[in-house]
């Protein structure tokens, strides 16, 4: 099965990224993407965007050349309470918010913190999708975080970037998740988490594991544009209705 939506890139706004809109844009048609989100780091990473540049997404087209424009942001947990670092009424202007943690914000600490804060990010009702939760330097207890996902509506990510280039490691933890997620009925995407435009829509060693695992692809949100904006459009992202004139959803 191909997946034509990716729900996780960075540009050059995160100065650790090398690529443009315009370049996402020209691979996305290149490779019949038909939906992608931009999701820069939030504001609290040392190299990411201030603030404005999220407010601002709305100068983005929703739709270039046959390719949608997602309006997003990966947020930053930042502590034990779940806060993000994207906050007010502005939170409601964006199409998606993912969160995760972050080094440089939040130093590992212990499988009880990362849990609380993990879950209580999640029942915030302000994420709508947790990035890379199987980190091997955040461990987590794995049940209680599928457990929270399910209740509140909330998708996890299988984060191919962690099998390639970064958080080396992942893939028993991610494994599990995904396994749980199975079990207790979760949704999940993929994302490629992709730095250089030549990544988007790379997720063939995230879907190695889904294989694994034997998980449903029907519960994965970013196998159709319509599955992913009907789900964002049920956790009160009216926003994506703007999308309805080119997906049916």
């Amino acid at each position: 099965m191909q997946y034509l939506v990716d729900t996780h890139s960075h540009t050059l706004a995160s100065s650790h990224a090398y690529s443009s809109i315009h370049d996402y844009l020209s691979e996305a048609k290149r490779k019949g993407i038909k939906l992608f989100a931009t999701t820069d780091h939030g504001p609290d990473m040392a190299d990411a965007p201030h603030f404005w540049h999220f407010v601002n997404l709305r100068v983005l087209p929703r739709m270039h050349d046959g390719v949608g424009i997602l309006r997003g942001i990966e947020a930053n947990m930042k502590n034990i309470q779940g806060e993000i670092d994207y906050f007010g009424e502005y939170h409601q202007q964006l199409d998606i918010i993912l969160a995760g943690f972050h080094e440089p914000v939040f130093p590992p600490s212990n499988e009880e913190t990362h849990t609380q804060t993990m879950v209580n990010t999640i029942a915030s009702g302000m994420v709508d999708v947790i990035t890379h939760p199987g980190n091997p330097n955040y461990p987590i207890d794995i049940e209680q975080v599928v457990a929270a996902a399910v209740k509140y509506n909330v998708a996890l990510e299988v984060n191919n970037s962690s099998f390639a280039t970064s958080r080396k490691g992942s893939e028993a933890n991610c494994l599990a998740i995904i396994q749980a997620a199975k079990a207790q009925g979760a949704q999940l995407v993929l994302g490629s988490d992709a730095h250089v435009a030549f990544d988007l829509g790379e997720f063939s060693l995230a879907l190695e594991l889904i294989e694994q695992a034997e998980f449903p692809h029907e519960r994965i949100l970013n196998r159709t544009p319509e599955a992913l904006l009907s789900f964002l459009a049920s956790r009160g992202r009216t926003s994506v209705q703007d999308f309805k004139a080119y997906f049916d959803f």
